[in-house]
Parts: structure tokens; C-alpha cells; sequence
């Protein structure tokens, strides 16, 4: 019987990913601002009302962390400056201490053997500039530009992988359109969308940033927590249906990332909930990146449909589908096939990173200085020969960050929820790789699953 094997090509990038919010604490240590996500505990929207206040405690530790980085064998890592820790206020007077701290990190990443891929926005706005008028005000770009300059200008001559912001609907419509995530409010439909050109408008500034500060060999692109939809079977009619739901739901960033402009389509269901462009922002916001960065964990399946004025059929999941401890995590591997090779046909994108992929879990336990959680194993095996079928495929991915290097302060789920292949106890700081973790060492290290 022929032996299939699961084998990448050669250099490609493998990885883990944390985020600044989330892994370091010290939320008001050497000078750092009050960001939204320091303020939104204080509403009740989080479980246990927990706050990031000490998290992993990586401000402190993260030279252990790398240490213990190098012996699983991490060669890439994605990680997030913490705005207000740079400018406490958003803008006006920077803070050196929080400059001096990414100078230390950075370095001791590169001590280790490990490449930083930096993000320079992971949901930490500034509570100041929220308090200002937030995404709903032009005030945010403006400051973020200064922000980005400086981050670039002071890292750029060790960090040449940079992200410009992390998964733009969470930080918009989930946490302006739903209440869902700091800073928790409800903005009017017509709003929502001048949040969504604000964003675009940031990730221009920081791709700017880097061309201006970056250096010699310098990459950018945004990362994008595209909404995948996967054919129910892969026939043309459901394959069409499917695409034309990723067109429909992706768009909105999508298209004036890489057309310079906001399709017909989209404009006309905005109707008079429009956004307003001013001279120059477009040209800003479809500057050329190196790559798309793509956070894929789940979708929705897509039939072709019975009405024939409808485009496409999308599918409820039946009570008993397979999930994580997440409600929204259902278990598709297909979503990362089909997100990337959509992205790659209705965009052209020409090089796909997967910057997060992961499973949260609520009960993972340390039994006998072990964490067997083979359910993580599993998953990632699936999703990653779906990954190895799209690179098969001609979909032109380079790399797979896995989220996420440890259990961490999981947004509105507080500490409940571990996405970690790293455990961590929270009263002791202890970590303890899992199962996962050295599984997923082997698989990095030869570059095929295993």
C-alpha cells in the first residue's frame, strides 16, 4: 500500500503567536497607558471579571519563555507591541521605558535563534483616544501613524516582518457593532461602517511606516480573520455558491485592500450607510504588501442554491457538531483550504502566511507533570493536511503560526479559556509544554506532519 506523505516545501515558516494584551501583564508598569481592554473587566462583560493586569506575567519572565521557545525548537514568532505602553495617551509624548522593553525583547528573540514577526495592532487602543472618540473619529489613524513611525523606526533594524493590525472586525464590529469586546458599546450601522474605512486607513499608515523606517529587506501585510465559507461538496454549483458568500462577507476590507476602491457591490447594500472617503485614502489603504496573514479556525458550509434569484445557500450547524470549548469554534478543517485558495482567486494574493490557527479548550489539567491533550493533536493534524492540500494546490501559502504558544488571557473569556500548547498555571507562573507542544516540535522541526 502507497505510503502518503504530508511533507512542506522547504523553507517554509513555521511558528507560534502570542499577543502583547494577553502574555504580558504589567498593565500599568514603567509608564504604560490604561488601553480599553484594561478598562473593559470594570463592565462585567468578561468571565470572573478577570483582568490582563498580570496575565502570563511575560513582561517579566520572557526571557525564560524564549529559552523555553528554543528548546521546542520555535524558529518564528509573532508577537504584538503594546500601544499604550509605547504612547500612554495614544499620541503626544512617547514613553522611552516601553520603547526600552521591545529593544530588550527583540533582542533577546534574536539571542535565542527565534525571528520576531511583529503586529502593531492587537486590539490595545489607547483608553485615552477612546475616550477622544475612539474608531469613530479620524483621530485614530492620525495617532497610529506616529505610533507605527515610531515602533518601525526604533525595531526596524532587527524586525523585518511586520503585521499591520490584527483581525480588523473583531476590534470593529464585534466590539462597536455587537458589544461584544472592549470598549463594549453600540454604535448606528452608519458608524460602523467610518470604523471600518478607520481601520483601512491604519493599516495604510503602518504600511507606509514600514516603507519609509523598515530597511533593506523589509515585508508588511495586514492579518485578516477572513470569514471562510467551504462548499458542502465540490462540485462547480456549490464551489460557486461558496465563493460568492467569501466575496460577499470579505469585501469590505478585502477589495479596497487590493482594488484601491470599494466595489459597486458593497456600496449598494451599504445604501446610505456609506462611509466617507476623503482625497487620498484609498490610494493610502491599497498600497502594495508583501503578503496576506490569514487567522482561520472555523466557517460556514455553502450550497448552491434552490431559489434561482439567490447567489448562494449558507447552512445552519446541526446542535451536536463537533466544537471546542469555544461556541463560535466549530471544527473545520476545510475553511483553511478553501479561505486561502478564495483568497488567492478573487484577490490574487500571492503569498499567504497563516499567522493563527489554534483550539481553545476549558479543562486541560497538569496530570503527573503532564498535559495530554490529544484532542489539540488531532485538530491541528486535520487542519494542517488541509493546509498541505491548498499549498498542493498551487495556493501560494508560506507559512503557519500556530495559536497559541501558551494559555493566556483569552479577551472576554478571562482565564477560563486555553489555547495554549504551553500550560500555565496562573497562581505559580509555572509552564508546562503539553502534548501538543511536543508534538508540534516535531512536526516543525521536520517540516512534515508527523
Amino acid at each position: 500500500m502507497m505510503k502518503t506523505e504530508f511533507r512542506f516545501p522547504k523553507k517554509f515558516v513555521w511558528g507560534v503567536a502570542a499577543a502583547a494584551t494577553q502574555i504580558e501583564g504589567a498593565a500599568f508598569e514603567d509608564g504604560k497607558g490604561e488601553s480599553i481592554w484594561d478598562r473593559f473587566p470594570s463592565t462585567g462583560k468578561v468571565i470572573n471579571n478577570d483582568t490582563p493586569a498580570v496575565a502570563c506575567d511575560h513582561y517579566h519572565l520572557y526571557k525564560k519563555d524564549f529559552a523555553l521557545m528554543r528548546k521546542l525548537g520555535v524558529k518564528n514568532y509573532r508577537l504584538s507591541v503594546a500601544w499604550p505602553r509605547i504612547y500612554p495617551n495614544g499620541d503626544g509624548a512617547v514613553n522611552p521605558k516601553g520603547l526600552a522593553f521591545y529593544d530588550r525583547l527583540i533582542d533577546a528573540m534574536l539571542k535565542e535563534g527565534i525571528t520576531p514577526w511583529v503586529t502593531l495592532f492587537h486590539w490595545d487602543l489607547p483608553q485615552a483616544l477612546e475616550d477622544r472618540g475612539g474608531w469613530r473619529s479620524r483621530i485614530v489613524p492620525e495617532a497610529f501613524a506616529t505610533y507605527a513611525d515610531t515602533v518601525v523606526a526604533t525595531l526596524g533594524d532587527r524586525v523585518k516582518n511586520w503585521i499591520t493590525l490584527n483581525e480588523i472586525v473583531c476590534f470593529t464590529t464585534l466590539a462597536y457593532g455587537y458589544g461584544d469586546k472592549a470598549p463594549g458599546t453600540k454604535v448606528s450601522l452608519t458608524t460602523l461602517r467610518q470604523i471600518h474605512h478607520h481601520a483601512l486607513l491604519c493599516h495604510g499608515e503602518a504600511v507606509r511606516a514600514v516603507r519609509e523606517h523598515g530597511g533593506r529587506g523589509a515585508r508588511v501585510g495586514l492579518t485578516d480573520n477572513s470569514m471562510p465559507s467551504v462548499p458542502v461538496t465540490e462540485t462547480p454549483a456549490d464551489i460557486a455558491a461558496a465563493k460568492a458568500w467569501f466575496i460577499e462577507k470579505n469585501e469590505y476590507l478585502l477589495h479596497p485592500i487590493y482594488r484601491g476602491e470599494y466595489s459597486a457591490a458593497y456600496l449598494k447594500r451599504c445604501g446610505a450607510d456609506r462611509p466617507k472617503v476623503e482625497k487620498g485614502d484609498l490610494e493610502l489603504i491599497s498600497q502594495p504588501t508583501d503578503f496576506l496573514g490569514m487567522n482561520l479556525y472555523t466557517g460556514t458550509f455553502v450550497r448552491a442554491p434552490k431559489k434561482a434569484k439567490d447567489r448562494y445557500e449558507a447552512l445552519d450547524f446541526p446542535p451536536d457538531y463537533p466544537q471546542t470549548s469555544c461556541p463560535w469554534l466549530k471544527i473545520m478543517p476545510q475553511s483553511l483550504y478553501w479561505a486561502t485558495r478564495f483568497a488567492q482567486e478573487c484577490y490574487g494574493v500571492k503569498k499567504i502566511y497563516i499567522t493563527e490557527n489554534g483550539c481553545g479548550y476549558d479543562n486541560e489539567p497538569v496530570v503527573n507533570g503532564e498535559v495530554n491533550d490529544l484532542h489539540r493533536r488531532d485538530y491541528l493534524r486535520n487542519y494542517f493536511k488541509e493546509m498541505h492540500r491548498a499549498i498542493g494546490d498551487g495556493v501560494p501559502i508560506a507559512g503557519y503560526f500556530l495559536w497559541s504558544f501558551m494559555d493566556n488571557y483569552e479577551w472576554q473569556d478571562g482565564y477560563l479559556r486555553r489555547f495554549g500548547i504551553v500550560h500555565v498555571d496562573y497562581k505559580t507562573q509555572k509552564r508546562t509544554p503539553k502534548l501538543s507542544a511536543h508534538w508540534y516540535s516535531t512536526v516543525m522541526r521536520e517540516n512534515r506532519i508527523v
